[in-house]
């Protein structure tokens, strides 16, 4: 007997890049010790705060500074992160 598992339709998870995956996580448990693990929902004026750092460590990015000095992680991890808190926000207010 074969199982039966509704998933037709729903979002294939298994399509995030697991390299991408991992470095987006170590950049929120860098923040989370540094801050606090929540502490990114609480930041006044959230979009606007998290968009400049975005674009400054897209800067970065572009003027060859592949990784961020203070975190040792990759600037491309800490745009989708500041990108990833807009996204979250925009999408549960």
């Amino acid at each position: 007997m074969e199982g039966v598992k509704y998933d037709a339709g729903k979002p294939l998870m298994g399509c995030i890049p697991p390299h991408a995956e991992l470095l987006i996580a170590e950049v929120l448990t860098y923040g989370a010790k540094k801050y606090d693990r929540e502490n990114w929902r609480t930041i006044d004026c959230l979009e606007v705060r998290y968009l400049d750092a975005a674009m400054r460590h897209l800067n970065a990015y572009r003027r060859g500074e592949e990784i961020d000095p203070e975190s040792g992680l990759p600037h491309l991890a800490h745009v989708v992160c500041c990108l990833m808190f807009i996204l979250e926000y925009k999408e549960t207010i």
